[in-house]
């Protein structure tokens, strides 16, 4: 007897459906799934098998046929167990499938039990986007299941339970939808702004390139202060949209790093990769690619503490997201794209001892040092960073100051009204921040006036600036008026934005 039941595979951070067809005829006992599967899929059979012994259900010992159809897409991971189980119960008849279109979706324990799912929320889009409302999920996983509208979600513990729900022997009630809204809050923070000593200049530029979404490098000796500046910039980010916490959940999901029992991620990501991180770890990869640190900093802060130390191939590989946002993954098994729309906080020394330029201390590096030390940062890298500042050491009055630097929440205050106004401006666009700003949209909202242009034409002759960084120089004006609440953009906001390229 032939039955198909429904369930969803992923692609990126995409969900696609997927039918499985079970087929059980008369013959030698045998048990093959086809349909392009992974090596976690084939080993499902035993799996199944042992599940539905142990639910007090009957497993069939004739031929059984799975296709996970469409034929030509990938499958892979455990969360087609579910749907396999309740195939092979519809075809023997000791199930009675839903009347209306349903989705399964779970992994098996020997005992029936299910159990998490990675990626569950992007699945769940998949039946949303076609117009199916019932889905099957594990209990576990009822908190993130719960954010989706529209959708009847049932959490189900074991097989067993699932068996006398489809039978009408129990109920199971759907999920209440949770309030996005509700869940995002804003959070504490270990460090705040008013716990730095000094470095107002660079305060200022952290305020700017939070409020734009810019990237931003320091420069410094180490012990300045570089690294507790980068830890407190999340302390004045903006809070997350709706959207954008979606997004953000949807590649945790998918990663398999959505905290247990947590629905959504409510903190802007901040990820902090150790140096001799590898580019592929970095990027994203693996013979199914799975998302890499710039696109778990997705909405987020990306921080590469000592620049320079990460491998040539990682730091290039920079270059595309950087500019584009996402990044695409080619593998022979199919092409995956990741968001990555992140801010860069990069941390560096000036050369190998620190003190190359230091008045208090000497630098022990030859000039042959420093130049291959620097030579690390490639032209077209240095040139997609937006904010280039430097950290020198902290005077001694200022460390042993009585009163506290400006607070977190008050610089925040001033980042998210600049944030609106950028939010309201791009409005029916898909852009949240000035970063984000292409050159048709440079062009539209950072109109200077003669001066402005007057000033702009003597720093691309002097300082020999790309193309590239003209339209930087313009969308980081343009965050710099938006923070002072004015429309147009002034000298004043130009020359401060040019202050902020690297010399």
């Amino acid at each position: 007897m032939l039955s198909k039941v429904l369930s969803t595979a992923l692609s990126g951070l995409d969900g696609q459906l997927v039918d499985v067809e079970v087929d059980i005829t008369r013959g030698l006992p045998a048990f093959s799934i086809v349909g392009l599967p992974d090596a976690a899929i084939n080993e499902s059979r035993d799996r199944v098998r042992s599940a539905i012994k142990n639910s007090d259900a009957t497993f069939p010992l004739h031929r059984i046929t799975v296709n996970l159809a469409p034929a030509d897409l990938r499958k892979e991971g455990p969360s087609y167990d579910l749907a396999v189980a309740v195939g092979i119960l519809a075809s023997t008849g000791q199930v009675i499938l839903p009347e209306e279109k349903a989705i399964f979706i779970g992994e098996l324990g020997l005992d029936g039990s299910l159990r998490h799912t990675n990626g569950l929320l992007p699945m769940l889009s998949a039946a949303q986007e076609n117009g199916i409302r019932k889905v099957f999920v594990p209990s576990i996983d009822a908190e993130e299941a719960s954010l989706l509208e529209d959708v009847e979600i049932y959490p189900v513990r074991n097989l067993r339970q699932l068996i006398n729900v489809l039978n009408h022997e129990d109920t199971l009630h759907p999920l209440a939808t949770t309030a996005i809204e509700t869940l995002l809050a804003t959070n504490d923070f270990l460090t705040d702004m008013a716990h730095i000593k000094g470095q107002e200049h660079v305060k200022r530029a952290l305020e700017i390139s939070a409020a734009g979404g810019h990237n931003l490098r320091m420069s410094g000796p180490p012990g300045s202060g570089k690294t507790m500046l980068a830890r407190a910039f999340p302390s004045i980010l903006p809070s997350l949209t709706i959207n954008e916490a979606v997004e953000v959940t949807k590649v945790y999901s998918v990663a398999g790093l959505l905290p247990a029992g947590q629905a959504l991620i409510t903190q802007r990501p901040f990820r902090s990769p150790h140096h001799t991180t590898s580019g592929i770890a970095l990027v994203g990869g693996g013979k199914w690619p799975r998302p890499g640190e710039i696109s778990l900093a997705h909405r987020g802060v990306l921080f590469l503490d000592e620049f320079p130390e990460f491998s040539s191939m990682a730091l290039e590989a920079l270059r595309q997201p950087l500019e584009d946002g996402t990044v695409s993954i080619t593998r022979v098994q199919g092409s995956v794209s990741f968001p990555a729309k992140m801010m860069l906080i990069a941390a560096m020394n000036p050369c190998p001892c620190g003190h190359w330029g230091n008045p208090d201390k000497q630098c022990v590096c030859s000039a042959v040092q420093i130049s291959r030390y620097q030579k690390r940062l490639s032209g077209p890298l240095l040139d997609r960073i937006d904010l280039h500042v430097e950290v020198p050491y902290v005077k001694y009055e200022k460390l042993q100051s009585l009163s506290d630097g400006e607070p977190s929440k008050t610089i925040r205050n001033r980042v998210e009204a600049a944030r609106k106004r950028q939010l309201d401006r791009f409005a029916h666009t898909d852009i949240t921040c000035n970063a984000e700003m292409g050159a048709k949209e440079v062009k539209i909202h950072c109109p200077v006036d003669e001066e402005g242009q007057q000033l702009l034409k003597i720093a691309m002759q002097q300082l020999q600036l790309s193309t590239r960084s003209y339209h930087r120089i313009l969308k980081l004006s343009r965050t710099i008026a938006d923070l002072e609440g004015v429309e147009s953009i002034a000298t004043s906001h130009i020359a401060e934005a040019l202050q902020y390229r690297m010399k």
